[in-house]
């Protein structure tokens, strides 16, 4: 008799936080890169991502949390990144979000340090019990040669002529 009365308060129990679970709050995360973003970024190139965090449960979201993640995944190199170079940008505080509406917001990030990435966007419900992210976008940033032939041709031909110019044309004053 007492393993079925034990059974039946665990029964109500369970039941009872799968109505919870059920009625709250549950968030959606999409993460995609903006348009505009360069093809092949490389170091000093600005990224910008796009999220929307859409509330899917029957419950409100009260003052839910979204910040921006980014963890490096070269070989031998694993690790989150601290984003105090990358972006100002980290966090979002959404008031409320009420059952099926959604919130978008813009990640803007200036690509660093060359390598692999991941980037991911977490957000938490101020009285969840757990955390959501969106999936990862992974993102590969081209090292930027520091010379640039482009750049260093025009300043290797055009001072030398230039001088030589001014040279020639002082010479020519004198005679």
């Amino acid at each position: 008799m007492k393993h079925w009365i034990l059974a039946l308060a665990f029964a109500c129990i369970g039941s009872m936080g799968l109505a919870h679970a059920q009625t709250a709050p549950r968030l959606s995360i999409a993460l995609s890169p903006a348009p505009g973003n360069p093809p092949s970024p490389e170091m000093g190139n600005w990224m910008h991502f796009r999220s929307v965090v859409r509330n899917t449960g029957a419950a409100p979201a009260q003052s839910v949390v979204a910040w921006i993640g980014l963890v490096r995944v070269d070989a031998g190199h694993e690790q989150p990144m601290d984003l105090e170079d990358w972006s100002a940008h980290k966090a979002v505080v959404i008031p409320s979000l009420q059952p099926g509406q959604s919130f978008t917001t813009e990640w803007p990030m200036r690509l660093i340090q060359n390598g692999d990435y991941r980037v991911v966007i977490s957000a938490a419900e101020r009285h969840a019990q757990r955390l959501d992210s969106s999936p990862f976008v992974d993102l590969h940033v081209r090292v930027k040669p520091t010379v640039e032939s482009r750049r260093i041709l025009p300043v290797a031909i055009g001072v030398p002529l230039l001088l030589g110019l001014i040279a020639g044309l002082r010479l020519r004053r004198r005679a």
